[in-house]
């Protein structure tokens, strides 16, 4: 398993499929999807924004997901996948076992894709044509 660390493959990610835990987000990204003949390891990155915490908690945040990697069996990670742990706050105060089988579960549920558009999921935007009060002229 290798790890992610440019920042293009971390928006790669992003825009692909994802599963929420309260203590973390595991985003994924099939990379055959991509239409690149990548047959290379499974890779995994980590990140916690600002919003979370300080260094010296965002730092344990981190170091708490990478624990939980290490600890899960590999074979749950599909082959030719590129994975991000987006970790929260709740990770902190979470009990470790419950994250581990919080991480578990997510691996296995089927992922929640997000199609990354202008619209943010809230379908076309209806055509109501031009606005009346736009096209009236001032008296």
């Amino acid at each position: 398993m290798d790890r992610l660390r440019q920042r293009a493959d971390f928006l790669a990610v992003a825009n692909g499929a994802r599963v929420n835990s309260p203590a973390f987000v595991l985003q994924s990204l099939d990379r055959r999807s991509l239409g690149r003949d990548d047959l290379g390891p499974v890779r995994i990155g980590f990140t916690v924004t600002k919003k979370n915490g300080n260094a010296p908690e965002r730092n344990r945040i981190r170091r708490r997901l990478r624990e939980l990697v290490k600890r899960l069996d590999p074979a749950s990670m599909q082959p030719h996948h590129d994975y991000v742990l987006v970790g929260r706050r709740d990770a902190l105060s979470r009990d470790f076992t419950t994250m581990l089988d919080d991480l578990r579960i997510a691996f296995t549920k089927p992922a929640r894709h997000t199609a990354r558009d202008s619209t943010k999921g809230r379908g076309p935007r209806p055509n109501l044509g031009p606005c009346p009060a736009a096209s009236r002229k001032p008296d």
